[in-house]
């Protein structure tokens, strides 16, 4: 089977240092809202890359540190559209921590971001049509569905 050809980057990956700047109190570790800030710039590259136009955030998912983050640490996010809507895209992002000294690496996080493409005016703006490809794309974008389905419920009940 030939595999089918992509025109649109769907995917990026950034490393990045946490530097003493971006401790918490403890000093040791990264301050989560440091990489909170990170998630969204990377979700923003993403989609913008994606959907060549200014995007906004829309809403976070499921941030979950699983394991902090030492300052000195080479931290890599990787992000990848999993879903187009009209206008909006959800960005999974996964982000692997490694000890520079001892190479040992750590998933630290995974999450989810929905991002919405805008024009000059800041009025939604439509994006191309995202079409899984690989059995792990299709996956992850019938993932993408539940958990906008589920965003849609929870809006509702509010």
């Amino acid at each position: 089977m030939k595999k089918k050809r992509r025109d649109l980057p769907t995917k990026i990956k950034i490393s990045m240092l946490m530097t003493p700047t971006m401790a918490n109190f403890s000093g040791i570790n990264v301050h989560g809202g440091e990489i909170l800030k990170l998630l969204d710039q990377v979700a923003y590259a993403c989609a913008a890359q994606y959907c060549k136009t200014y995007v906004v955030t829309l809403s976070s998912d499921l941030v979950l540190f699983k394991s902090p983050i030492k300052v000195g640490s080479l931290v890599t996010f990787k992000a990848k559209i999993n879903y187009t809507g009209t206008t909006s895209m959800e960005i999974g992002i996964k982000v692997v921590s490694t000890d520079v000294k001892t190479k040992e690496k750590s998933h630290t996080n995974t999450c989810y971001f929905t991002m919405i493409s805008v024009d000059e005016n800041m009025k939604p703006k439509a994006v191309p049509k995202y079409t899984p490809i690989t059995n792990k794309e299709i996956k992850r974008y019938e993932e993408a569905i539940q958990r906008r389905e589920f965003r849609e419920k929870l809006q509702k009940r509010s």
